[in-house]
């Protein structure tokens, strides 16, 4: 790994302009990713996650615009980067995974030209090694026959062989950078752990490096090699992922964790972070967690925390975090 990261994302604000308020989707986020690491980027639905790795490919539309920060890949920033430019990294340095495999492939198009137009637009392979890297992407992802399905049309997969087929284009053109937004939502369990290998291999084997976007902290505790929590978006917590999950320092990161269900105390009651996520568009003053945090004390409600480095490699942003051991 050389000292300059892969990508480094510093103090990224993305922020929607509608007609009820503005949306701080994204609000003053930093991380860095260095060649071949994984990092899970984890929160509760509407915490920020997916408009981060949107704003990393420069994929925010109106009324959506990224207000400041910086996105630099091998030191050059997306941000200020031209439509032009930006087209020749998406696909080819960094890819997207995304969530909603019913909407990501075009009804129009066959799998097979889906998959090719890739290979044309970033390799100077010709027609006939293409196909066969489709081929032979299609089955390294599960999928059967597969010279035959580049025929099919998205409407003849079913949902969990859609998302394989999202996943096989993302990896296709052997990108550094995959951004998986919750890459097997639509998987079984059994095609969720080959999936998940697959795309392990592919960072072993070609030194590539991932974003995986997800609420399932047992897959990212598996995955990641460090972890990025994020709550109304901004960062609360980050570290490397054994000290983040053993011992977390952020509440709301303890909550996550304990929500998890037990699998070996099954009949005890499921924990849960009480109260909802804060209205984004009118959060509160100090400390956007502490309405549902048990530690909040006075100060959390007058001064917004600030990442500060806690016990072992974690930083996290809380006037009163957890001790190793501490209960929250």
């Amino acid at each position: 790994m050389t000292d300059q990261p892969l990508l480094a994302v510093r103090d990224l604000r993305t922020h929607f302009h509608t007609f009820s308020g503005t949306v701080k989707a994204v609000d003053g986020v930093s991380f860095e990713i260095g060649q071949g690491e994984v990092m899970g980027l984890v929160g509760e639905s509407g915490g920020g996650k997916s408009v981060v790795g949107f704003s990393i490919l420069g994929l925010i539309d109106s009324p959506g615009k990224i207000e400041a920060g910086e996105i630099l890949l091998d030191g050059k920033n997306l941000v200020a980067a031209s439509e032009a430019e930006l087209r020749k990294v998406r696909g080819r340095e960094i890819s997207m995974v995304f969530q909603d495999p019913m909407t990501s492939l075009n009804p129009l198009h066959s799998v097979g030209r889906q998959m090719d137009e890739v290979l044309r637009l970033h390799t100077d392979l010709d027609a006939k090694a293409r196909q066969a890297a489709c081929v032979e992407m299609l089955e390294s992802v599960g999928i059967s026959r597969a010279a035959e399905r580049l025929k099919a049309y998205p409407h003849q997969f079913s949902g969990g062989m859609r998302q394989r087929v999202v996943i096989a284009i993302a990896l296709l053109a052997r990108p550094r950078l995959i951004i998986a937004d919750e890459p097997t939502t639509a998987l079984d369990v059994t095609i969720q752990s080959q999936i998940l290998k697959l795309m392990r291999a592919q960072i072993a084997e070609k030194g590539a490096s991932m974003i995986l976007i997800t609420h399932d902290l047992a897959v990212v505790s598996e995955m990641a090699d460090h972890i990025t929590v994020l709550y109304c978006g901004k960062v609360v917590e980050r570290g490397r992922t054994r000290d983040l999950i053993n011992a977390p320092s952020h509440p709301y990161t303890r909550g996550l964790i304990d929500s998890i269900p037990d699998t070996v105390n099954r009949h005890d009651r499921l924990s849960q972070i009480p109260g909802t996520v804060p209205d984004i568009r009118n959060l509160p003053k100090g400390c956007n967690f502490r309405d549902r945090c048990p530690r909040a004390q006075a100060l959390c409600a007058e001064v917004e925390p600030q990442l500060e480095p806690q016990h072992g490699t974690l930083s996290s942003a809380c006037h009163f975090p957890l001790k190793p051991g501490e209960a929250a």
